[in-house]
């Protein structure tokens, strides 16, 4: 992916900041943390990835500055704002690397909210204004952290309805539940690439390739990690017509006649191809297939739908009743559901399934938008603040407090109340829990970026553990 300035990679107030801030300053230390959210743990991720592609080595050049410079005067329409000679400081005295220090948890830890995942500081007294002024570009780590999050979640509730309802309750079994549907939904390739590969920390189920290879080329592995299987799609199922559907059918298990073969079903009426097709027609080529067929519906509410394709497919094929008194179809079928399916609908569908004797191992999931796009930087609350400096050699504990009044009018303490003086994150009686520099206790956060250089590198698979590792059904 083409590396952009880093000189306009931020909100254009801040290029203002270095006269704003009081006279004397030489220290700004800002910390990020998940103020809270839908889910009560955020899994951290992606810093790596902007740590790499956009402030490593050498962060911008001449050519760099001469365009901002460009652009900035054209932004404000004066020429006391941008400020060159800040940045050609960085060029003359450092070679263009950034004089900052970040530390951050490990990539793949689920953190409780409201404590701190990651903190900066400048190690340059002249370069106060530089920790806020990569609030912009850093704080987007936001997106992954939050796509982890929600397919963890997701996870969460797909391993307990195992344990319910499933035989095979293995880890590598539910690694293919979830599959990412949503290259085609979000808002760019790079959303594709770093989302999909947040969705890759907890299942393996994957059609957004691009995942695999942005894994590989930031997260040091040679493993790709999303896998998939041939599927059909309504420009192929509908090429016949209604009167040719079943010559489509065959010809689509004849160009796949061994492995896994999902084939969307609803281009007419989903019932009758379940029926009459894959249930009467098919059957026996189904049976006798060396793999397994899955069954797409595409429309639909997705319970009623789904209660209804179970139970043509039960009436039609032979099923078994598991271990805990589930009824599980053979092995070749399978049925997979990807349209409406989201954090909400996820419980539901399986509730459903549950109360009707289904065993979850029948159905597999996939999520598109709902997995990669329908989500902000307020689903988790991330925030990212200044809670010490020094000014005139002197530290100072900064804080915000705000008071704000509520929907009946009341006065009361704002949630964005910020915390104060230099922070570590610490581990005690397996909790964990934000503390000062001062206290006692190791510090979970590590410096992986200090002037220019990436200190700590992680490994996909080092982060696929601790995502796992920590995981209350895994644990």
């Amino acid at each position: 992916m083409e590396k952009q300035n880093l000189l306009l990679l931020a909100d254009a107030y801040k290029y203002a900041h270095h006269k704003l801030y009081m006279p004397g300053t030489t220290k700004i230390y800002s910390y990020l943390e998940s103020r809270g959210g839908i889910f009560d743990e955020t899994v951290f991720f992606g810093l790596q990835y902007f740590l790499e592609h956009y402030l490593a080595g050498q962060a911008f050049t001449k050519v760099d500055l001469d365009q901002a410079e460009e652009i900035l005067h054209g932004v404000f329409g004066r020429g006391d704002i941008f400020n060159r000679s800040i940045f050609e400081h960085i060029l003359q005295t450092h070679g263009g690397h950034l004089p900052i220090r970040i530390k951050a948890v490990p990539e793949g830890m689920a953190i409780p909210v409201s404590n701190v995942l990651m903190t900066i500081e400048n190690t340059d007294p002249k370069c106060y204004w530089l920790t806020n002024f990569l609030e912009t570009l850093l704080m987007q780590v936001w997106y992954p952290s939050t796509v982890a999050t929600l397919s963890r979640a997701v996870r969460k509730i797909v391993a307990q309805n195992f344990e319910e309802t499933a035989d095979d309750t293995s880890y590598e079994n539910i690694d293919f539940v979830l599959n990412d549907f949503g290259f085609r939904g979000v808002s760019s390739v790079e959303s594709a690439g770093i989302g999909g590969a947040a969705h890759l920390l907890n299942f393996r189920g994957s059609d957004t390739v691009y995942a695999s290879q942005f894994a590989k080329r930031y997260y040091n592995t040679q493993q790709v990690y999303g896998l998939s299987v041939p599927a059909t799609e309504h420009s192929i199922m509908t090429l016949l017509g209604e009167e040719g559907e079943a010559a489509i059918l065959q010809h689509v298990f004849n160009a796949y006649p061994t492995g896994i073969l999902s084939c969307v079903s609803d281009s007419y009426n989903i019932f009758n191809t379940v029926e009459n097709y894959w249930g009467s027609q098919f059957k026996q080529q189904i049976l006798e297939r060396d793999g397994r067929l899955v069954i797409r519906p595409d429309s639909g509410d997705p319970v009623k739908t789904l209660l209804k394709v179970f139970d043509i497919l039960f009436e039609k094929f032979e099923f078994h009743v598991n271990s805990k008194g589930y009824k599980v179809l053979p092995p070749q079928l399978r049925v997979i559901q990807g349209d409406g399916i989201d954090i909400d609908s996820i419980p539901i569908i399986y509730d459903a399934l549950k109360k009707n004797k289904i065993s979850g191992e029948n159905l597999v999931l996939g999520m598109g938008g709902a997995l990669l796009q329908k989500v902000n930087r307020d689903t988790q609350k991330f925030a990212l603040k200044c809670s010490f400096a020094e000014i005139n050699n002197q530290g100072v504990n900064v804080m915000k407090k705000p008071l704000e009044m509520n929907e009946h009018g009341d006065i009361i303490k704002s949630f964005k109340a910020s915390k104060t003086g230099k922070l570590k994150l610490i581990k005690q009686d397996n909790q964990f829990k934000t503390v000062g520099m001062d206290q006692d206790g190791e510090d979970v956060l590590q410096t992986v970026f200090e002037n220019g250089v990436l200190k700590k590198s992680h490994t996909f698979e080092s982060i696929r553990d601790r995502a796992r590792l920590l995981s209350p059904v895994y644990a």
